[in-house]
């Protein structure tokens, strides 16, 4: 679809001015405890290998009269979906916890705030590349699962082995097993702020 929509703008006689692509933060690979910004080096794994082409295809529409922004998202956070819908209800029969080690960075962010960071994006002509798109405040596994635990009032001590995840996924389980601490530093440097509201 990406390559796609690069060849039509490249073809088209009115393109439009902005090309928004959406990408992930698993573009940097596992990058363990260390903070992550939009300049930073990946590691050459599987999820980056993914990324990277995705968004190679999307750099093919760029010009001298056309920007690209790359989102590199984390963990999408809203009531009526994302990653929220599908953990809620292992989560309230109890059933949820860490994954792994647990120590696994999650670079979450509300839905809302992925919406504001489109539109900054959009009346921003003078920005293009990458962006992560994300909280400057990410968290462990272990402690996101506490969290949403906590809420719910539920327990949350059940933990995946990784083992079990690597069985199951192969070597997509990076998706769940790796983790990275980024965070927004070129919309912070841009002096966006956003509502970084998770339940509310």
């Amino acid at each position: 679809m990406t390559e796609r929509l690069s060849q039509l703008i490249n073809d088209s006689k009115k393109p439009p001015k902005t090309f928004i692509s959406g990408s992930s933060v698993s573009y940097y690979g596992d990058q363990g405890q260390s903070v992550v910004i939009e300049s930073d080096m990946p590691h050459a794994e599987f999820t980056h290998q993914l990324c990277q082409k995705w968004e190679s295809l999307a750099l093919e529409a760029e010009s001298d009269k056309i920007r690209v922004c790359l989102l590199r998202t984390g963990v999408v956070l809203a009531k009526e979906g994302g990653v929220l819908k599908k953990l809620l209800p292992i989560l309230k029969a109890g059933l949820g916890g860490p994954i792994g080690k647990g120590k696994q960075y999650i670079p979450w962010i509300h839905i809302d705030d992925v919406v504001n960071a489109i539109n900054y994006l959009l009346e921003s002509p003078s920005l293009s590349g990458a962006f992560n798109i994300t909280s400057p405040y990410p968290v462990h596994n272990d402690q996101f699962s506490a969290i949403l635990a906590e809420v719910l009032n539920r327990p949350a001590v059940i933990r995946t082995p990784e083992f079990i995840i690597k069985s199951i996924m192969g070597e997509s389980a990076a998706l769940m097993l790796g983790g990275q601490q980024a965070i927004p530093k070129r919309l912070e440097v841009k002096k966006l702020y956003l509502n970084f509201t998770i339940l509310n």
